[in-house]
């Protein structure tokens, strides 16, 4: 009897997912997003809620909630209604802030389900001309032989990390000087007050450009269509490195399979279609969509990465 009842159970289930796929969504979707407005999560998110308005049938509202790099937000959305009409645009804080963080309020892997991921971001590993070093291997070289300094927009930021995952795999020592923001740290590189950085594209191709500072390589597993005759670090000479400010959807833990599934299907559908590809392109952002467990184990290997580079770097959650 307890399986007979196992097996219904199974069968209504599956007999009633069409039905919740094309029923959803039957109400505006509430995009979340951890950061203020003008920033380029939120013009991403914009981008994206106006395409998804479409394809859904229903307004997608962006709800801007900043603050503690984007755990208020993302707290928000754990706890929200698991019908899927409440969804968050996270970023690599997600999996970065529970190894800073001596308490989070929700769990990064267990509250929230993943979607898709949505773009990475090409930051760029760049030296002030005075530098002698030309690739990546003769800057680890220089590392060896001399101290250099490495600036970043701050403490556990995606350039500080970078800093520190390039010190662990290439076996050096670069020296890390925290920053107020990346415009200040890049105006020190500028000014030869610092030997390097792992800048954002946006700050720094019109001064690779110009000649003012010097690119290496990009910090992304692949190389970058904004700047494609930059090797990655990876292949420059230290295999496995890759250090992505990356962006992706999720909604609340427990939503139906069939609404992560919809949902899934357009927002890929956007996030492929030729006018946000080039939107994106424009703001040193590379579309990666994909699947629901694709995305998970992505996350899955990223926190694990982040929180080891974390503790050898010896930063204490605050």
């Amino acid at each position: 009897m307890k399986t007979a009842r196992i097996l219904i159970t199974a069968a209504l289930a599956a007999a009633s997912a069409p039905a919740i796929a094309a029923d959803f969504p039957n109400k505006p979707v509430r995009l979340v997003i951890g950061f203020a407005p003008g920033g380029g999560t939120d013009t991403t998110a914009r981008a994206l809620a106006s395409k998804l308005s479409t394809a859904f049938g229903q307004q997608v509202i962006v709800d801007n909630r900043p603050g503690h790099s984007g755990t208020i937000a993302a707290d928000i959305v754990s706890k929200s209604t698991a019908d899927g009409h409440t969804i968050l645009l996270g970023t690599i804080a997600l999996v970065v802030n529970p190894s800073l963080s001596a308490k989070m309020p929700f769990d990064t892997l267990k509250d929230l389900v993943p979607v898709t991921r949505a773009a990475d971001s090409t930051n760029i590993l760049v030296v002030h001309p005075t530098v002698a070093a030309k690739s990546v291997k003769e800057l680890i070289a220089l590392a060896k032989a001399k101290s250099l300094n490495a600036g970043s927009s701050g403490i556990g930021g995606t350039g500080h990390l970078a800093v520190e995952l390039f010190n662990l795999q290439a076996g050096v020592k670069l020296v890390h000087i925290a920053y107020k923001g990346g415009g200040p740290a890049m105006l020190d590189l500028l000014g030869g007050n610092i030997q390097l950085i792992f800048a954002t594209a946006a700050s720094s191709i019109g001064h690779i450009k110009s000649g003012k500072i010097r690119a290496l390589a990009v910090t992304t597993a692949k190389r970058s269509a904004l700047v494609p005759d930059l090797p990655t670090v990876a292949e420059a000479g230290v295999p496995g490195f890759e250090a992505n400010n990356w962006n992706g959807f999720l909604a609340p833990a427990g939503a139906p399979r069939p609404v992560i599934a919809r949902l899934n299907k357009e927002i890929t559908g956007a996030l492929s279609s030729p006018d946000i590809k080039e939107f994106l392109f424009k703001q040193g952002l590379d579309a990666a969509p994909g699947t629901p467990e694709e995305f998970g184990a992505y996350m899955k290997q990223e926190m694990a990465k982040w929180a080891k580079v974390i503790k050898a770097a010896g930063i204490k959650p605050q």
